[in-house]
């Protein structure tokens, strides 16, 4: 993984994390928290849009919306462990 890669990732990651805590109405965990949340969402949404035969689109946009769609999804999971 190059430098330019990471950076992209993290970028993409930072991103899709703070916009699903503002979805979920401040479910987030901080700066380098909802980086993390939407780097795990992102290969979480990997992994589970194909499988319900979601396809989202290319480039940068694609990559946010789907990491997003995998925070949301982990933030909502973390949400119900807390209550439990």
């Amino acid at each position: 993984m190059t430098l330019h890669s990471l950076l992209i990732t993290l970028l993409v990651g930072g991103i899709a994390g703070w916009l699903a805590a503002l979805a979920l109405r401040g479910r987030g965990f901080g700066v380098l928290g909802n980086i993390v949340v939407g780097i795990v969402g992102a290969v979480l949404a990997g992994w589970l849009l194909p499988l319900l035969g979601v396809a989202i689109g290319g480039g940068l946009l694609g990559s946010i919306l789907h990491a997003f769609i995998g925070a949301v999804i982990l933030l909502f999971l973390i949400g119900l462990i807390r209550k439990a």
